[in-house]
């Protein structure tokens, strides 16, 4: 319980991670009960609202945020969007950094031609830019979220392999590895309890990180038609059916591309905090001004 308590009092010390737990926080709420809520009127139209200008809220709350062109609101669609991103993004990342952990602590612990044989497998998942292969994948196949999911989760993988397969094979050489081994507790038994707690504050910031990646990605692949299809929204895909119109409502495309960048920015400064709260030597820099951080 003091550990946790020391935690949260460092975070709450943190303006910029304090700030970024209240965005990904209300990005969370929005998702798991946004489709719920809003999710009709999400689809709704209303061709008598065409492209209404934010702040239109004598049309009706619903268009706080205005109007596309076939007269749905963008703040239900905003957030039922939400949803869609992150039923994407956490599946595929919450996949990859279970395989790629598990793939690369045996490896690394293993040693010899396991880890060999592994490290070859990743690079050749790895010279195949992410993107590149989740557009050829879904070109080949039929776009959907599973697809999605997948070809994102596979692409990812070598990362939290090799970032794994590093720190076990630290690991595997220190004093309290050989007393287990001594005593005769099995390989498997040794990453459980002595390797896998060792690693994953490592690899959770990693995943972090990747969160980032990943949600660009399903926009980018959604921007070019080839990831959430419609009547399914995601924010990608509301950006590229908004581009066409910046000049005359800009806010069909801006307002999804700003949770975007939100998202990703919030994610990357919780990950950053992360890393240096998760390590023991690293922490005291956080009970320091911000401005002496730097320095220290």
């Amino acid at each position: 319980m003091t550990g946790k308590a020391s935690m949260l009092s460092l975070l709450a010390k943190d303006r910029f991670a304090s700030a970024a737990v209240v965005v990904l926080g209300f990005i969370a709420l929005c998702a798991a009960v946004g489709p719920v809520l809003l999710g009709d009127l999400a689809v709704e139209q209303n061709l008598r609202a065409v492209n209404l200008p934010p702040f239109s809220i004598g049309h009706g709350w619903e268009f706080v945020l205005g109007s596309d062109s076939l007269g749905r609101s963008v703040a239900a669609r905003l957030v039922v969007a939400a949803g869609t991103t992150m039923s994407v993004a956490v599946p595929a990342v919450l996949l990859s950094l279970t395989v790629g952990s598990a793939w690369g602590m045996w490896a690394g612990f293993s040693g010899g031609w396991r880890e060999n044989v592994s490290m070859r497998v990743g690079d050749v998942i790895l010279s195949f830019p992410s993107l590149l292969l989740a557009v050829v994948v879904l070109y080949v196949f039929t776009p959907s979220v599973a697809n999605l999911i997948a070809v994102l989760a596979v692409a990812r993988i070598p990362v939290y392999l090799r970032t794994a397969r590093a720190e076990a094979a630290e690991l595997r050489s220190r004093l309290f590895v050989d007393a287990a081994r001594t005593f005769g507790t099995g390989s498997g038994a040794i990453i459980r309890r002595h390797i896998a707690p060792s690693v994953l504050p490592t690899l959770l910031t990693v995943a972090a990180v990747d969160f980032c990646f990943v949600m660009l990605t399903e926009s980018s692949l959604s921007f070019l038609g080839i990831g959430i299809q419609p009547p399914d929204v995601s924010w990608g895909l509301m950006v590229a059916q908004g581009r066409q119109e910046l000049q005359t409502a800009w806010w069909i495309a801006v307002f999804p591309g700003l949770a975007i960048v939100f998202t990703t920015v919030s994610a990357a400064m919780l990950a950053a905090w992360a890393r240096v709260a998760g390590d023991p030597g690293q922490r005291w820099r956080l009970t320091l001004p911000r401005k002496e951080r730097i320095s220290a």
